[in-house]
């Protein structure tokens, strides 16, 4: 019997903890050949090595080091160097995950090449079409040929748009996998005392979305914000590079130096999850984090008019906010009387849906 190649597409980091337990449980079989294929798309490449180290994650097979760009710039890019993979690899399955560029990309290239994808995390919708990652999704589910969804919504989304429901499987959430699996290890990091913090006594921040970072106005608020926080508990803001580039040439960078307030450089996974799990409360506008702070049953404020999974709303430990300090501040302040027991952890968000996501591909059971 010929072994069966599975290559897997990262891009960004978030993709690092979803390709992480994924890869694990395809090397723990027989007769399958995983490799890791990095796009390079995010350009920092000293913190993707630290996420690679930090999650046990062999050096990629391929790396491609695309780089930033446009949108258009940076798709074509992946597209191109991916063909080649493809083309001398030869592989059985292409699994995506998420809904950066590199997805989208790499779908393109592997159904053009008549290469089933299968695309993790699939099903996701904002309804927000101005949101970039919304057509990512949307044209990453139309080529795929398996769709693994992490909540009930993942399925029924797919469904409205008419996917076959053979395709679609409700496995959970790799996200979590990784979580489960390195919750402990984070636990014993020292972020912390480092920063000398203790626990449930400060608010943890990111924020990275171009329309909450890109232009003057909506940063400047995103400044005050974190001013007032800070007024109230400390807040730890590990900034993006994109957001720390743009406090700069905005000239807002010295504003947002004030007592209680912590700007930090990205932090690797482990720090970054021990800083999660212990805040009192995360304010965000990422979309992972939403998911993981459900998980920990911590309360997030997520800085967005919408968000793609509404299962960590139900759950209750997440809430959509305006971008306005004023707001911000008091909800956070509500929140942090709050006891963390919530609904429960959404169904399948285990730690084994990497194990489930692995035996569909191999055809097991």
């Amino acid at each position: 019997m010929s072994r069966r190649k599975i290559l897997s597409v990262v891009g960004a980091r978030p993709n690092f903890m979803k390709v992480a337990p994924l890869h694990r449980a395809l090397e723990e079989r027989e007769g399958v050949d995983s490799q890791i294929v990095h796009t390079g798309q995010h350009y920092d490449e000293e913190m993707s090595d630290v996420f690679f180290r930090q999650l046990g994650l062999p050096e990629p097979d391929v790396y491609l080091g695309v780089g930033s760009g446009t949108h258009a710039e940076q798709t074509a890019r992946v597209m191109t160097a991916f063909e080649e993979v493809v083309f001398e690899e030869e592989p059985d399955v292409v699994v995506v995950v998420g809904d950066v560029n590199s997805t989208v990309a790499c779908s393109l290239v592997a159904d053009k090449c008549q290469v089933p994808v299968a695309h993790v995390e699939a099903g996701l919708r904002s309804g927000d079409r101005t949101m970039p990652e919304e057509t990512n999704r949307i044209v990453t589910d139309r080529l795929s040929e398996y769709l693994f969804a992490t909540e009930p919504s993942g399925v029924e989304n797919l469904r409205a748009e008419g996917i076959a429901d053979e395709k679609i499987h409700f496995v959970g959430n790799v996200m979590i996998d990784s979580l489960v699996q390195f919750r402990k290890k984070a636990q014993q990091r020292s972020i912390l005392e480092d920063l000398g913090l203790s626990g449930a006594d400060y608010a943890l921040m990111t924020m990275h979305r171009p329309s909450n970072v890109d232009q003057k106005e909506p940063l400047a608020e995103v400044v005050q914000m974190t001013r007032r926080l800070a007024e109230e508990l400390d807040v730890v803001f590990p900034a993006h590079p994109r957001t720390q580039n743009r406090l700069k040439e905005l000239g807002l960078r010295e504003q947002i130096e004030a007592p209680g307030a912590h700007l930090l450089d990205p932090l690797g996974y482990l720090d970054f999850l021990c800083l999660m799990e212990e805040a009192a409360v995360v304010v965000t506008d990422s979309g992972g984090i939403q998911e993981e702070t459900t998980f920990l049953q911590v309360p997030c404020l997520t800085i967005r008019e919408n968000t793609e999974r509404p299962v960590t709303i139900t759950q209750g430990t997440n809430e959509l906010v305006t971008l306005d300090p004023k707001v911000v501040v008091e909800r956070a302040e509500d929140r942090l009387g709050q006891v963390r027991a919530t609904n429960g952890r959404p169904d399948k968000w285990d730690g084994h849906a990497a194990e489930r996501i692995a035996a569909i591909l191999l055809g097991e059971g």
